[in-house]
């Protein structure tokens, strides 16, 4: 056996030094105990006012569409039951807007009042408005109504009849609980096929706005909503609430679940005169602009008013709608063409001026009211009174 070579010895490594001990640390000094905290009262809740909504964007849309998301965050905060959501073909794409709405509330329903269902495909409009129901948890209502009969024959879009509403009406409540339509031969149209999603079941309120009394009929037969127009004497509100539940009688239905939306003109004067002839004067003769002879035809008011209005040279020299368009000094030159009476149908002066006019709207018959034209900062006041001074 091969012996191994001898190994050499072990190093030994030198001592370590002894360890140096840490100075003593002072003892800890108790702080003082903390007086125990008091909790604050609960606040209370603000009370959901369900019977009073407002536009966002009103009127030409304000400063633009970006403002949406403060107006309806200040909306809710207030405690509106409702944000209405007009549209425009420039910044107020109806769904844009709905979308935004919904994103930045919790507890507020979110209207269109309105869009239309013929500048969409059926199927598109359906899967928003199913979207839009499961992304709001439910809040969301879909409104459409007939347009503007001139600016649509200007563009090139088919005009809208109350057979075709009532088509669509009953085509989106049959997608909405996961029905296969095939081979649809109806007002709105011909197609192949409809579908969205055989596991839908939902209950999407559908909403209207409604002027003459074939529309108004139809609200009460199908639809959930009925939202009126601005400018509507008190005669006009009681005979279209009372069309209305004609119509869900009739239809089998229970009258009081058809809502009836007054649309008032509610501009305090807490705001600047120059606003206030904006918000109130130029609104309506925007709207005379649009379709002038529907407004005076449903208030039985003189068609020769409306005919010197058409043919003011200020007017004619406006191209575009008057609450969007016009200065303040053709504004003011324009309200001594319109008399006081249709102006009437309108809240204005003080807060308590604003909350009594709104309260005769209960009394003519609506069943709630949108307090028009101002944002909720502008609208904050008369909300505050209204709530104060709550039947």
């Amino acid at each position: 056996m091969t012996e191994l070579p001898a190994q050499p010895a072990v190093t030994e490594l030198p001592a370590q030094p002894a360890a140096t001990e840490l100075p003593a640390q002072p003892a800890v000094t108790e702080l003082p105990a903390q007086p125990a905290v008091t909790e604050l009262p609960a606040q209370p809740a603000v009370r959901v006012l369900d019977e009073l909504g407002y536009y966002l964007l009103a009127g030409a849309g304000g400063e633009g569409p970006a403002t949406l998301m403060d107006e309806a965050r200040r909306g809710e905060e207030i405690g509106f039951g409702t944000a209405f959501i007009s549209e425009r073909w420039n910044v107020k794409e109806a769904s844009s807007l709905a979308g935004a709405a919904c994103a930045v509330t919790s507890r507020m329903q979110i209207a269109t009042a309105a869009t239309n269902h013929n500048t969409r495909h059926p199927l598109i409009t359906g899967s928003w408005a199913t979207t839009m129901h499961r992304l709001s948890g439910g809040r969301f209502t879909l409104g459409i109504g007939r347009g503007v009969a001139a600016m649509y024959s200007a563009f090139g879009v088919p005009s809208v009849t109350t057979a075709q509403m009532e088509d669509f009406a009953a085509v989106m409540r049959r997608l909405w609980h996961g029905e296969i339509i095939f081979n649809h031969d109806g007002p709105i149209g011909r197609y192949q096929m409809l579908f969205l999603d055989p596991d839908f079941n939902e209950d999407i309120r559908l909403a209207i706005v409604a002027f003459g009394p074939k529309t108004l009929a139809l609200g009460g037969r199908v639809f959930d909503d009925v939202v009126l127009h601005t400018y509507f004497t008190p005669e006009t509100l009681r005979r279209c609430v009372n069309t209305v539940k004609q119509g869900a009688e009739q239809a089998g239905r229970d009258p009081d679940s058809v809502r009836v939306w007054s649309c008032l003109a509610t501009v305090g004067d807490h705001l600047p005169e120059e606003l206030r002839l904006k918000k109130t004067v130029a609104r309506l003769a925007t709207y005379l602009q649009g379709y002038g002879d529907l407004m005076v035809k449903t208030n039985d008011w003189d068609p020769a008013v409306l005919q010197r209005f058409r043919e003011d040279p200020v007017v004619t020299s406006i191209a575009g709608g008057i609450d969007h368009k016009a200065s303040p000094e053709q504004i003011q030159h324009i309200a001594t063409l319109l008399p006081d009476e249709w102006l009437e149908p309108s809240a204005t002066g003080s807060a308590r001026q604003c909350v009594e006019r709104i309260r005769k709207e209960f009394d003519y018959g609506a069943d709630a009211v949108i307090m028009h034209g101002g944002t909720p900062d502008e609208l904050a006041p008369i909300v505050e009174e209204y709530r104060q001074t709550s039947r």
